[in-house]
């Protein structure tokens, strides 16, 4: 479980999705289900969909019914996004239960698998900023701007790769613990959301 593995993985997904391009296309997962893999898979999958949902519901021509209906599906994606984040959490706790941190061990902001959201997400951008590099219908200028923009994103990823590969060190060697908070997403929930649940403001 480093970072490596998760850019592999996040790579082999987005390449994958774009062989077809189709936000309703059926996800075919080399991977032994329930393995670490699976689950990167997984998760980068429903970041790639939802990635070019919101593409299509910027579109103009889009009615209200439809944006109505793609928001519908892009507050699943959220959710299903989470439930992934915390299941590969899981598997952190479980590999990391076999180290007990002394007291003064430093807590960090964020667990391993929310850094891994921010690779996969940071897969997503590169991808697309480099396929703005190899415009035919754009100028010069344009190109050049998201050459320089690939640049950084690719020195993004190099540095949370890092963060992500010494986060995990730490935790293994007693310098640092991991203390999962589970998400709390009150707006797909029908008795969080007033609007789901029928209260109305005052």
């Amino acid at each position: 479980m480093n970072s490596r593995l998760c850019n592999t993985v996040f790579d082999e997904s987005i390449n994958r999705y774009h062989e077809k391009d189709d936000v309703d296309q059926d996800l075919i997962n080399p991977y032994t289900p329930g393995s670490f893999e699976d689950l990167l898979l997984r998760k980068n999958w429903i970041d790639t969909v939802q990635w070019h949902l919101e593409d299509i519901i910027r579109k103009p021509e889009n009615s209200g019914p439809e944006i109505q209906k793609l928001k519908q599906r892009i507050d699943a994606s959220n959710q299903d996004r989470t439930d992934i984040v915390e299941q590969i959490d899981d598997r952190f706790v479980e590999y990391f239960s076999k180290f007990t941190p002394p007291a003064d061990a430093r807590l960090n902001s964020e667990t391993p698998a929310w850094v891994i959201d921010r690779l996969s997400i940071l897969a997503l951008k590169i991808y697309h900023m480099r396929e703005q590099t190899i415009r035919q219908d754009v100028d010069q200028d344009h190109i050049q701007s998201c050459e320089q923009k690939l640049n950084v994103l690719l020195e993004q990823r190099r540095d949370l790769s890092q963060s992500l590969d010494e986060l995990l060190d730490d935790i293994e060697k007693g310098k640092r613990k991991m203390k999962v908070y589970r998400q709390m997403k009150m707006y797909n929930d029908k008795n969080l959301n007033p609007a789901l649940y029928g209260q109305k403001s005052n």
